[in-house]
């Protein structure tokens, strides 16, 4: 009785389940990430700019943007307030982003080590570069600008901008520069 007992309330398989939906980051699913990115410090959502408007001086400087400044008769007025909405990452893009919130919590700061986590985001994986080049750009006089080869979808573009990954040094200017 006792055995059956024991066989019944077998604890291991739930163990061998928590184990790899929650406390393993490699293979952790839907509620165990987001345990993770509170742990390291991201959400697997973001605010992502949808609509494009007209705009002026700025546009020499982001034209490529597609969802920031467009040219006359391309674009709506710019009303004072950015249109949005809130994107939720898969699985999989969102473990990619914790390991990178991770390493970025223990970096330096450093130029090289911020080219890692560039690298990590959107570079070469398993042999194939899926975007193009992403790298830093020290520009000297405490400013650098995050360089993106490729024309970012919005939801990168939030990735960089706002979703606190990509640290930015004390006092130190970052830009978003994109082909």
């Amino acid at each position: 009785m006792l055995e059956s007992f024991n066989e019944a309330v077998d604890p291991s398989v739930d163990i061998a389940l928590f184990y790899a939906n929650i406390w393993d980051v490699n293979t952790a699913v839907g509620n165990g990430l987001d345990i993770w990115g509170l742990i390291v410090g991201c959400s697997r959502y973001l605010q992502v700019n949808e609509t494009p408007y007209l705009g002026f001086d700025e546009a020499f400087t982001v034209s490529t943007d597609p969802t920031g400044p467009q040219p006359f008769d391309q674009a709506p007025f710019y009303d004072g307030e950015p249109t949005t909405f809130t994107y939720a990452m898969s699985d999989t893009q969102y473990r990619q982003l914790i390991m990178v919130k991770a390493a970025a919590n223990i970096s330096n700061l450093s130029i090289p080590s911020i080219n890692a986590l560039l690298r990590a985001e959107f570079g070469v994986n398993n042999g194939i570069d899926p975007y193009g080049p992403a790298y830093v750009q020290d520009l000297g006089n405490m400013e650098f600008n995050y360089y993106l080869d490729f024309v970012p979808s919005p939801a990168q573009i939030a990735i960089i901008t706002n979703s606190g990954v990509f640290p930015r040094p004390a006092g130190v200017k970052a830009n978003l520069i994109y082909i």
